[in-house]
């Protein structure tokens, strides 16, 4: 599983951005804001021996992926919730669901959502945007 990113000039340094996990970062240069952003999200998760891979594309683009999906969608599920300022409970009542943890073990990583599972997820987390899943623009 791989998620878009973009990467571009801004003044001296080198802007980059992996809008979905709403993390920025910069670097000195453009494989300065490569490193910075794996080390961003490295980071963020907080899991030993976890791993971001840059995969650069043409012009702006690029794409980060990891091997641990689990991990991945657990952070992606976390960062949409905190930045749209909902609780685990918030969460739990626009699902309907009777436990948060049903909730609570796809952002630990413990359990991975199916698709369609998934798109239930992220329009219980923000019902106002709509996610699309695109075969990545990678030579």
């Amino acid at each position: 599983m791989r998620l878009a990113g973009r990467v571009f000039r801004c003044g001296r340094y080198w802007a980059i951005e992996v809008p979905i996990l709403d993390v920025v970062t910069q670097g000195h240069s453009k494989k300065d804001a490569f490193d910075m952003i794996s080390d961003a999200i490295e980071s963020l998760v907080n899991k030993k021996g976890f791993k971001i891979e840059v995969f650069p594309g043409k012009n702006s683009y690029f794409e980060v992926g990891v091997s641990e999906v689990a991990v991945l969608i657990a952070f992606l599920l976390r960062r949409q919730r905190i930045k749209h300022g909902l609780t685990l409970l918030d969460v739990m009542k626009r699902l309907g669901a009777k436990s948060h943890n049903t909730y609570a073990r796809y952002e630990q990583g413990k359990s991975v959502p199916t698709i369609e599972k998934f798109d239930k997820l992220l329009y219980a987390i923000s019902a106002d945007k709509d996610f699309v899943l695109s075969e990545s623009q990678m030579e």
